[in-house]
């Protein structure tokens, strides 16, 4: 099987493999942390969690990263990578413990999400860093085979953290406090394993480093102008970011509506709706599984928009097909689907970014994706409080993201009518090859 043959080679590269084991500790800890902020700030008895709440506690997370995110693409292309994901997975570590003893103390919601929002502001550089760090140990010829693999794994590595959390939790009597430590225990983890890989393999080229803090932050503005002109002379790039975008917010809204299905509509024992809530994540791993077996075939036989329209198509039927119902059931595998096409949605734009855009403009190109991320997310959610009522049951919401999905397959099937996009194995530009 090609692909199993592909995989094979890949993790044959001592680079590769060394910066996938960093990928899957860290995000198995931002699983992990993830779980354990959803259980306190949803879940916990004595909080009546509404849409509102939701939407408020991700803006505090999420939206002040919109302005630091593209700070840190700057930074990544000046800083060693390697640095960025010692320092700040061990940073994480220290912060994620003071997290646990602010659960502890029992202390007012907003020193809560100071805490994590540090934590939370470090994962902007260390995920930009991760992407923008793979073409320099995978060749162009297996890019795709990569951004499959590596992404995922560490989707599932994510996945499968929230899953111990669950159990840990269940464990140690409901402490989220346990959980968040095992967060940290993770973290340092992550960092220890970032020490196996030497200083100067995961880039940016000594001469295109500007040395000291000072210098790189003072030209932060002239070089975001900069990155976001270069994209702008990159229209695959463009076009699958916009394309992703709009799917993030369709996912992000459609979170927040089973968050309150399982807080409110199903079960009365929060414990219950958590569980059931894990069993969803769980699930759409399993799409995420699936997406990453399947997208190197269907972009080597659609192109990167045909095999995007597909993913938007799927989900703008059977979204509606089966969300309509607003049972468990049926529930779950909308979860599937959604985790399927998002994450295949998701490999393609990586690949299609990182075969379009130069390495000197990656780290910025990245974050500035995630900062897209973040802005999509919390809008979503401000539009999910909006439109949901108090039990999550809206067919107004499941409607409106069909439509939104069904507007991106018609966009996307225009653009690839005029251009099939670039074809990863044939653009230049993606890296300077494997390190093994």
């Amino acid at each position: 099987m090609p692909v199993v043959r592909d995989l094979r080679v890949l993790l044959r590269l001592t680079g590769f493999r060394r910066l996938l084991t960093v990928r899957l500790l860290s995000q198995s800890a931002d699983g992990v942390y993830q779980v354990a902020l959803a259980a306190y700030v949803v879940f916990s008895p004595e909080k009546q969690t509404s849409p509102a709440a939701i939407a408020s506690a991700m803006a505090v997370l999420l939206l002040p990263y919109s302005l630091i995110g593209p700070f840190a693409g700057v930074l990544l292309d000046r800083w060693r990578r390697r640095q960025v994901l010692l320092y700040g997975n061990l940073l994480r570590a220290l912060l994620a413990c003071g997290t646990a003893l602010l659960i502890l103390a029992s202390v007012p919601d907003w020193l809560f999400y100071v805490s994590a929002l540090s934590v939370t502001a470090i994962n902007r550089f260390v995920l930009a860093g991760l992407s923008a760090s793979l073409p320099r140990v995978v060749d162009d010829d297996r890019l795709v085979i990569a951004n499959s693999l590596s992404p995922t794994a560490g989707t599932l590595a994510a996945t499968a953290g929230g899953g111990l959390a669950f159990a840990v939790r269940l464990i140690a009597d409901d402490s989220d406090a346990a959980v968040v430590l095992l967060g940290a225990a993770l973290y340092l983890c992550a960092a220890l394993a970032s020490l196996r890989m030497g200083r100067e393999l995961l880039g940016p080229d000594p001469d295109r480093v500007r040395p000291g803090l000072l210098s790189a932050v003072a030209s932060t503005a002239r070089g975001l102008v900069s990155g976001v002109r270069h994209l702008a002379r990159r229209p695959a790039a463009a076009r699958a970011l916009t394309a992703m975008t709009l799917m993030r917010f369709c996912y992000g809204a459609l979170l927040v509506m089973v968050l309150m299905l399982c807080r409110y509509a199903w079960y009365e024992d929060e414990r219950d709706g958590l569980a059931l809530l894990g069993v969803a994540v769980a699930v759409s791993g399993a799409g995420f599984l699936v997406a990453a077996l399947i997208t190197p075939w269907t972009i080597g036989r659609l192109g990167p928009y045909g095999w995007m329209v597909c993913c938007a198509a799927t989900a703008a039927v059977l979204v509606p097909a089966l969300g309509l119902f607003f049972a468990p059931g049926p529930i779950l595998v909308a979860a599937f689907v959604l985790g399927l096409v998002t994450q295949g949605t998701k490999i393609t734009t990586d690949t299609v970014v990182q075969t379009s855009v130069d390495d000197a403009y990656r780290g910025r190109t990245f974050s500035f994706y995630d900062v897209l991320f973040n802005v999509s997310f919390v809008g979503a959610a401000g539009v999910a409080a909006l439109i949901l009522p108090p039990d999550g049951r809206s067919v107004v919401l499941v409607v409106l993201v069909a439509v939104i999905y069904a507007g991106i397959a018609l966009t996307l099937r225009h653009w690839h009518r005029r251009d099939p996009g670039p074809h990863p194995a044939e653009t230049t530009g993606a890296g300077t090859g494997p390190t093994g």
